[in-house]
């Protein structure tokens, strides 16, 4: 899991980097604690889910539908693509 964590990490960096560069990035201390909740959470249930397979395209599979519902997961509390009540702007 300590994988997972630092995963997380360095994705949240990018972000950050490209606050000093830019003004369309503008998180605040909230987008980075929900955006590493949701990262290592999910690199970690990806990790607890894949621990005991040994096959590659099992993990694979188990991997892709993960990361599919982060992407909209995130979607979702960007822009709100549902209208779900917890959409973003």
């Amino acid at each position: 899991m300590g994988r997972a964590l630092l995963g997380a990490g360095a994705i949240l960096l990018v972000p950050l980097v490209a606050m000093r560069f830019t003004r369309e990035v503008d998180w605040g201390p909230l987008d980075f604690a929900v955006a590493a909740m949701l990262l290592a959470g999910i690199g970690s249930l990806h990790v607890l889910l894949t621990r005991k397979l040994r096959s590659a395209p099992q993990r694979r599979a188990i991997g892709g539908g993960l990361l599919l519902a982060l992407l909209l997961l995130w979607a979702e509390l960007a822009v709100g693509i549902f209208g779900s009540p917890i959409a973003g702007s």
